[in-house]
């Protein structure tokens, strides 16, 4: 189990099935070479850049699916801001 550069949790390689083994995708996920300031801007910043790289990140639909099942309330996650998230929840209901 180690910390990712966005303060999760991840799974090692040949873990067991389980939650733990959901967030697999951040070992690949280009998030974790760069600084969690970038997908956690100060506010009124911009959110383009950390989009950006979400955009060619292979992992970007199940970081999304994370942060909407976990109700991940702030940062850049599968290339949406928090108001982008909190809209897509919204129709979702």
């Amino acid at each position: 189990m180690s910390i990712n550069t966005i303060g999760t949790r991840t799974a090692t390689a040949g873990a067991a099935p389980g939650p733990e083994r959901e967030l697999s995708w951040q070992e690949s996920a280009l998030c974790a070479q760069t600084g969690a300031d970038f997908f956690f801007p100060a506010p009124g910043s911009s959110t383009r850049e950390a989009k950006q790289l979400c955009g060619a990140c292979e992992g970007r639909e199940a970081c999304l699916t994370y942060a909407l099942d976990n109700d991940e309330r702030f940062g850049v996650w599968g290339g949406l801001s928090e108001k982008e998230r909190l809209r897509l929840r919204r129709n979702r209901a």
